[in-house]
């Protein structure tokens, strides 16, 4: 007689924007699990209107016919008993605010959460930004085993996404978005087979941090490396964006930008360059600024007030006054 076949584990997803999404569908079509409620944040005002909008996460569980919890207050004594209600044997958590411990510690098997990077390294709230702005050539997703201090608890799982020249944070954010969704698949069933690893995280000197991202982020400072620059620009785009000013003091957001090539023209641009911060154009094709090291080439950029374009287009329309 052959045994029972062992029930799917009763799942709550965690989640909030659409980076979380795929992950939700995928464990929707897992056998080994039953996504029984979503956790997601409370409706914001968004818009010129400040009307009240739902999650991504939000609306991809309404779709699906799924009970959808919005606490404001995690801590909440009503909405823990809620939770609960679920009976759920594992949560999987995945861009969602921090948990209490008498949340992620609820279920039975724990909670686990996918997370942007090849922890240890990058913990924090922006690791794709920080990867990027650090010139990494590879980074990945991470599953781990919720505990105490923020991203530390036990690797379960990980997988390795290459970090081309011309990704900036929006490719790669869709990129990890479609590694991440696999991830947590793989997780899930290992999960429920027993199977999976508890591997701790080993610590060094040599990890970097991925904390919240301030507007103090986003100013380029010309005194530092052109490449540095580059993957600064990379990323913060499109969103939230690098940002400087030009000479008459309008603001500039900077979508991409480029190590300049000195052109055969010795007067174009000035060799060696002249002091960091020095702007350069020929009023057709090239908004160049001095760097430490070099020249930046702007080559995507929207003024305050206008359309994001290219250079060649902005200074169509565009007239910069330079020393």
């Amino acid at each position: 007689m052959s045994p029972a076949p062992t029930p799917p584990l009763r799942l709550i997803f965690l989640g909030t924007p659409d980076f979380a999404v795929p992950t939700l569908e995928t464990l929707l079509a897992l056998p080994q699990a039953q996504v029984v409620a979503v956790v997601t944040a409370p409706d914001r005002p968004a818009g010129r209107g400040r009307q009240l909008h739902a999650s991504a996460v939000k609306e991809a569980a309404l779709a699906r016919g799924l009970p959808v919890l919005q606490p404001t207050n995690l801590k909440s004594p009503d909405f823990q008993q809620e939770l609960r209600s679920y009976a759920a044997d594992l949560q999987v958590v995945v861009a969602f605010r921090m948990l209490p411990e008498a949340v992620w510690a609820m279920p039975r098997l724990g909670s686990v959460n996918i997370h942007a990077s090849l922890l240890p390294q990058y913990r924090g709230a922006a690791p794709i930004n920080w990867a990027l702005m650090h010139g990494e050539t590879q980074t990945g997703v991470t599953s781990f085993f919720l505990q105490h201090e923020i991203d530390t608890g036990p690797l379960i799982f990980q997988d390795v996404t290459p970090i081309a020249p011309d990704d900036d944070f929006g490719s790669l954010y869709e990129k990890l978005k479609v590694a991440g969704a696999a991830l947590a698949a793989r997780t899930v069933a290992a999960i429920a087979a027993g199977t999976a690893p508890s591997i701790p995280q080993q610590l060094s000197a040599e990890l970097r941090p991925a904390p919240k991202l301030s507007k103090d982020t986003g100013r380029l400072d010309f005194s530092r490396g052109a490449q540095e620059l580059v993957n600064q620009v990379r990323g913060l785009a499109p969103v939230p964006t690098a940002c400087t000013q030009l000479p008459d003091g309008r603001g500039l957001k900077v979508f991409r930008a480029a190590v300049a090539v000195a052109p055969a023209e010795a007067t174009e641009i000035p060799t060696p360059p002249p002091a960091a911060g020095t702007w350069r154009t020929d009023g057709r094709h090239h908004l160049r600024v001095a760097t430490a090291d070099g020249w930046l080439d702007l080559l995507e950029v929207q003024l305050e007030g206008k359309k994001r374009m290219s250079t060649a287009e902005f200074l169509r329309g565009t007239k910069i006054n330079v020393p």
